[in-house]
């Protein structure tokens, strides 16, 4: 490079890269992380997209440590904001927060702190930002970058959404030589797009990470009995493992986590209708203890820096492909082998498509919902690699036809001509509604299909229609299977309140013989992870047998540091660090500074501490 700028650009790259091993303990970035940084740290806006424990949050870290002044994170996680700046603090960064869980006192000393240049972050609510005094603070301050997290709260049919987040493009009208970062671990073209216009980001670079998280298995089965099929799934694959369980009521959260509990499973709930210190306690449990499983609605989950979390259930089924990609995505943050797992039915279809009907928004709002339904539906009832499916979706391509690391890839389903029972079901709907002037939901249909004189069929005479008794052939769980698959390929509709069955204009295709309908077949065995029998937590799996006693003691020694600190153990040093140290065994401070994860704050801190423990093993 010539000239000045050339020599300022390579100074500002060697800066953020000692950066990065001095306080973080890592010494190269990874994937588009250092040119993200070299821009944003040369002035230049940015929006980032990359996958959870992709390594965002180093995006803006090092540009606010590198530039001169501080760097304000714009950020929707209140509760997690102390944590947050824990972590930092362990790094040797001066962090803060203003919100609304401080007192007077408090933001007066954060305030003080920011103005006499002593702080690297601040971390600030959205709704900070409507407040003039807020930003009349932030003009008397030097500020380095704005950051803008979890961006995706900008779309209006993004989930999470927070009408404060359209306020943020006077970010850039007030403070036009300031960069600003917007970054998410979600997005669509669609989202995408939305990001940058409302925040009025026009000339930004946008980086785009793959969205792939190979580590994560993919699982869908076909729902039963959701509640005793997920206490199977963590008996037999993650006992004693920390893990998320996502369900779409309060009432199904309350009811499933005392299910688990009553079980054997240490879990607790997680929703808006509990008060704030039982949230705040619940949430503090899981970020802190070894193992517990919190049973939530989708408010959970949002910025949770856990690294070890090993699962992710549903036991319902997500909105959108947007919405299931983000919260399986807060499993495995550590790299190592994690489970995406859910249960689906035909009840979930018939739930959510009566939830878009009879929903608020206008029809353009319903009709993006039903879009984002239909694009869940496909990934649910694929016949293909789950995980191509759902790279795909953000306009992706999978590196490989068959990813070995889903169910469909791990117990390929087959597929059938399901036409002739789609006729049938068809016919039925058919019969009802011009017969008798009547719709039903599914349950009848079925009935009558198989030929059973219930008090409900006999009540409506249904057991004199042409159509009854012509489905023995399939079991209910199957016809309950045909039903479900012609909902999700758009062949029958919901309507009512009632969730009754009616045609949609492909159905006279199928009944005039005009199109074929395959359909996808269950496997009889559900695919499921290879575990070892000794039922060793992922951490440990992989390392040398005689690295596995010393790892358990620097966990052990962790957690005693952690609780004496008050922070969660991963803020001491996360699992990847103590595999390393393990195997390694370090002999002096010098070689454990070499250690990835060891940066100079906490090499300080720490490393007596965990060569001593080394030491008791020699």
């Amino acid at each position: 490079m010539n000239g000045t700028g050339g020599t300022q650009m390579v100074d500002a790259e060697t800066e953020a890269l000692q950066t990065l091993h001095r306080v973080f303990g890592y010494e190269a970035f990874r994937g588009a992380q250092g040119e993200v940084i070299e821009h944003v740290v040369a002035g230049g806006d940015a929006v980032v997209l990359m996958p959870t424990g992709g390594g965002k949050s180093l995006c803006y870290q090092i540009p606010a440590l590198v530039r001169p002044g501080t760097g304000v994170v714009v950020s929707p996680l209140i509760a997690l904001m102390q944590d947050q700046v824990d972590a930092l603090r362990a790094l040797g960064v001066r962090a803060g927060f203003i919100n609304s869980t401080q007192d007077f006192d408090e933001r007066r000393t954060v305030e003080a702190e920011l103005l006499a240049g002593e702080l690297d972050l601040l971390y600030l609510a959205p709704e900070r930002l409507r407040v003039e005094a807020t930003l009349d603070l932030l003009s008397r301050a030097k500020i380095s970058v704005f950051a803008i997290d979890e961006a995706h709260c900008v779309a209006q049919w993004g989930h999470d959404f927070r009408p404060d987040y359209l306020a943020l493009s006077l970010l850039g009208e007030r403070w036009p030589d300031v960069p600003r970062i917007a970054l998410t671990a979600t997005a669509t073209d669609a989202t995408h797009r939305e990001i940058t216009q409302r925040l009025g980001m026009p000339q930004a670079r946008h980086f785009v990470a793959s969205f792939d998280r190979p580590n994560i298995q993919y699982r869908i089965v076909p729902k039963s009995d959701p509640k005793k099929q997920l206490l199977t799934f963590l008996k037999e694959e993650h006992e004693g493992d920390a893990g998320i369980v996502y369900c779409l009521s309060r009432a199904s959260v309350e009811k499933t986590a005392q299910y688990l509990s009553d079980n054997g499973v240490q879990a607790v709930p997680y929703h808006a209708g509990l008060d704030a210190g039982t949230r705040a306690v619940n949430q503090s449990r899981f970020l802190r203890e070894d193992g517990l499983v919190v049973v939530a609605t989708i408010a959970f989950g949002m910025g949770i820096d856990k690294p070890d979390v090993r699962f992710v259930a549903h036991l319902d089924l997500p909105k959108s492909v947007e919405g299931y990609y983000q919260e399986t995505g807060r499993a495995g943050r550590d790299g190592l082998a994690s489970t995406a797992w859910m249960a689906y039915g035909l009840q979930d279809v018939v739930q959510q498509r009566k939830l878009i009907q009879g929903g608020e928004g206008d029809e353009a709002f319903r009709r993006r919902a039903a879009a984002h339904l239909d694009a869940m539906l496909a990934l649910c009832e694929t016949a293909s690699c789950r995980r191509a499916q759902l790279l795909g979706y953000f306009g992706q391509e999978a590196t490989a036809e068959n990813c070995g690391n889903c169910d469909t890839c791990l117990t390929p389903p087959k597929t059938w001509d399901g036409t002739v029972a789609a006729q049938k079901v068809l016919s039925t709907v058919v019969r009802l509604q011009r017969e008798r002037g009547q719709k039903f939901g599914a349950g009848q249909i079925i009935d009558i299909l198989l030929g059973r004189r219930t008090a409900k069929i006999i009540q409506f005479d249904h057991d004199a229609l042409s159509v009854f008794g012509i489905g023995e052939d399939l079991s209910e769980p199957q016809w309950r299977g045909v039903v479900r698959q012609l909902l999700a390929q758009g062949l029958l509709a919901v309507e009512g309140e009632y969730g009754t069955l009616v045609l949609t204009e492909p159905s006279g295709e199928v009944l005039g013989g005009r199109r074929e309908v395959r359909m996808r077949t269950e496997p009889e065995k559900p695919a499921r992870a290879p575990r070892s029998s000794s039922k060793k937590p992922a951490a440990v799996v992989d390392l040398p047998p005689e690295a596995v006693p010393v790892f358990e003691a620097l966990r052990a020694w962790r957690g005693a540091q952690a609780k004496e600190a008050g922070v969660p153990a991963y803020v001491i040093f996360h699992d990847a660090t103590l595999r390393e140290i393990a195997t390694a065994r370090p002999g002096s401070m010098d070689e454990l500074g070499t250690i990835g994860g060891v940066g100079e704050k906490k090499l300080a801190t720490w490393g007596e501490g965990v060569l001593s423990v080394l030491a008791t093993l020699d």
